[in-house]
């Protein structure tokens, strides 16, 4: 395996949450009944022109793919990690496929259904909510105490704040104001940063 194949992994795999993020803003901030400190990610797949945040959650998964496989070339993350980030991508990429049903009165009066396709969404987001912080978890390092420190942190603040989401949906009337959207965004920019961090940390390390 080529060095400049592996740098290019690693570098579309820091790219990965940048698109991610900015995608969502721009395409929320398009909607004029979307609130993104209300209403979830998932949620713009329901809007119109929703093909864009499955799309988003596509790239997502595919871009987290090739961070796993740019850090296993360069054996800079254990076993465990690994495979929670093959999970983490495999779960985008399927709930690229099964988009949520409404949730938290958006779109405003659609009915509040359960469908299969939609209970295969909201498992598969939690699959990903959960391997990222593993993930993250599963870099921590003898050698280096501070990135292992920001590994740790990260892990832990993501959790925390994917339990504020979920308490945030199941608490929150329907139409009610709730914080959810933001509480869900919260992980997805913990978990960027740390992917950009990790993919500059082994990109130099590895540079020569």
């Amino acid at each position: 395996m080529s060095i400049r194949s592996t740098q290019t992994l690693l570098l579309l795999g820091a790219s990965g949450p940048v698109v991610f993020i900015a995608t969502y803003l721009v395409n929320g901030a398009a909607q004029p009944d979307y609130v993104s400190s209300h209403d979830t990610i998932s949620a713009l797949s329901l809007a119109p022109h929703g093909w864009i945040q499955n799309a988003n959650f596509l790239l997502y998964g595919a871009l987290t793919l090739c961070f796993a496989e740019g850090l296993r070339r360069c054996a800079a993350l254990r076993l465990t990690g690994y495979v929670s980030l093959l999970i983490a991508g495999a779960g985008l990429i399927l709930i690229g496929f099964f988009p949520t049903d409404p949730v938290l009165d958006f779109p405003a009066g659609a009915p509040t259904t359960i469908t299969t396709i939609g209970t295969v969404h909201s498992l598969g987001a939690l699959v990903v909510f959960v391997a990222f912080p593993v993930a993250a978890f599963a870099a921590v390092s003898r050698r280096s105490p501070g990135w292992s420190a920001f590994s740790v942190a990260t892990g832990v603040v993501s959790l925390a704040a994917v339990g504020a989401f979920f308490a945030a949906v199941e608490g929150t009337a329907e139409g009610a104001n709730s914080l959810a959207g933001l509480y869900e965004r919260l992980p997805t920019l913990f978990i960027g940063l740390w992917q950009i961090a990790f993919a500059v940390r082994v990109r130099t390390a590895h540079a020569n």
